[in-house]
């Protein structure tokens, strides 16, 4: 594929765009962070893991909105953060390869991001400082692993060749993420862990799996050099293949952990019936590999972790809302 030959800016010098720093990093969100789609999705996460920690440990009620709300900020700026600290471990790749991207054009710099993200990360440390101390103990557990994942663990070469060691401890966060998200319940109340906590951290690591799998999955005439994706490494068939295990493991796992909730039911039969479509959207990369089939896969990638968190946190939360008297 033949790439831009626009001039790729220093990754660290300040941009030279006339525009205010805030409406380039609105185009910057655009573009690498999705707001519209992502922030929506983080906060489905955080209420449905407090949720189910609520319902496995048998208490009543929700956590208090401020709790919640500083929880869902605090979830979107992890998110936000582990974006910008991509953008550095990727920056060399991204300047040789992918020049069109924010960064290397020139949109913002990597201090500007660095920035921007060190703002949010302080309001978030303030807010759970007010909220509840205790939390910023699962928060250093997440800063110390995305500070390896930048680094690459000290083995950039050898994580690097081998995709499924790169792919596996780089999601580790997610459940460890989740260890905030349900502490905004347990870790709060100074409670034990709750039953079925296991299985809820391993459907958010499977479903991290899945995004992560599910937006590098290309057909042949998208691969470009420089890029890694899951197709290039594992082949045409292996990786939609992989995709669609990952997809029946947390199918399977969140029918587990909703028995902890009492809606195993109903869990099923919502996660039966739409674990199929999504299925579908890898089976026909698999007949046919091409660009329509590759973003089919990516936006079920999407969606299937916000249907595995309504049905473990907001449809058992409803439902237990609804038998109260």
């Amino acid at each position: 594929m033949t790439e831009s030959r626009r001039p790729a800016a220093a990754p660290d010098r300040p941009s030279a765009g006339r525009a205010s720093l805030a409406r380039r990093l609105l185009v910057y969100q655009a573009e690498r962070f999705p707001a519209l789609a992502l922030v929506p999705l983080v906060t489905l996460f955080t209420f449905s893991s407090a949720a189910y920690s609520r319902l496995a440990r048998g208490a009543p009620g929700f956590i208090e909105l401020p709790v919640f709300a500083s929880g869902a900020f605090t979830a979107v700026t992890i998110f936000f953060l582990l974006r910008v600290l991509d953008e550095h471990k990727d920056a060399d790749v991204d300047r040789r390869f992918r020049p069109e991207l924010p960064v290397p054009r020139g949109l913002v710099s990597l201090a500007e991001l660095r920035g921007a993200g060190a703002t949010l990360v302080a309001l978030a440390v303030v807010a759970n400082l007010v909220v509840a101390p205790i939390l910023l103990a699962p928060l250093a557990v997440v800063a110390a692993w995305a500070t390896l994942m930048t680094k690459e663990f000290f083995v950039p070469t050898w994580l690097r060749a081998h995709a499924a060691a790169y792919l596996l401890t780089h999601m580790a966060i997610m459940p460890l993420i989740d260890g905030y998200t349900t502490g905004l319940d347990w870790l709060r109340a100074g409670a034990h862990a709750p039953h079925g906590l296991f299985l809820f951290l391993a459907v958010t690591f499977a479903n991290g799996v899945l995004i992560e799998v599910g937006r590098k999955i290309r057909p042949p005439e998208q691969e470009r050099e420089g890029v890694d994706t899951y197709t290039k490494v594992w082949g045409l068939r292996a990786a939609p293949l992989i995709w669609l295990g990952t997809l029946a493991t947390s199918a399977v796992l969140a029918w587990r952990a909703a028995l902890h909730t009492g809606t195993a039911g109903a869990a099923a039969v919502v996660l039966a019936s739409l674990a199929i479509p999504c299925a579908a959207c890898a089976l026909a990369f698999l007949r046919s590999p091409s660009a329509a089939a590759a973003r089919r896969i990516d936006a079920a990638s999407q969606a299937w972790p916000a249907i595995t968190y309504v049905v473990l946190g907001a449809m058992p939360f409803a439902l237990a809302a609804l038998r109260r008297p």
